[in-house]
């Protein structure tokens, strides 16, 4: 299965945050990386705000959580696109843009991301993934608590 051409230069976390508990879960595939639908190339860092990059041309991030959709054979609806985080990675091949979805479910979906040899995990057991990916992990974190 290929990726989209919209992920050439674009990444998404998917997580599920719980409405009463706030447990918060991030998505990881087989890879053992966050970053949907492939990792973030090797020696690449978290830029720091001002450090940011203007875009004459951005994608919505809507349309990259229907194209996670198809990708991963997931329903319509399932993700929502979280606004207000767009983080960029400096990268060998140029910045990619990272953006977020949650899961729009009541509880989290383990059983759908198995069947797509994903898995959920805590914060803390994802603890020893590449330095920029743990950078955004801390940064998609604080997002979603502060919401």
């Amino acid at each position: 299965m290929t990726q989209p051409n919209v992920f050439n230069l674009h990444r998404l976390l998917l997580y599920y945050k719980g409405d009463i508990s706030a447990l918060t879960l991030f998505a990881q595939h087989a890879g053992g990386s966050v970053c949907f639908p492939e990792p973030l190339p090797a020696l690449s860092s978290a830029l720091e705000q001002e450090e940011f990059e203007d875009s004459k041309v951005s994608i919505h991030p809507s349309t990259l959580v229907n194209a996670i959709n198809q990708f991963l054979q997931l329903d319509n609806g399932l993700l929502h696109a979280e606004a207000g985080f767009s983080e960029q990675i400096d990268t060998p091949g140029g910045i990619i843009t990272v953006h977020m979805a949650r899961f729009m479910l009541l509880d989290p979906p383990h059983k759908l991301m198995q069947s797509r040899d994903c898995h959920l995990r805590a914060l803390p057991e994802l603890r020893g993934r590449p330095p920029a990916e743990m950078e955004l992990l801390r940064r998609a974190y604080v997002k979603v608590m502060e919401s």
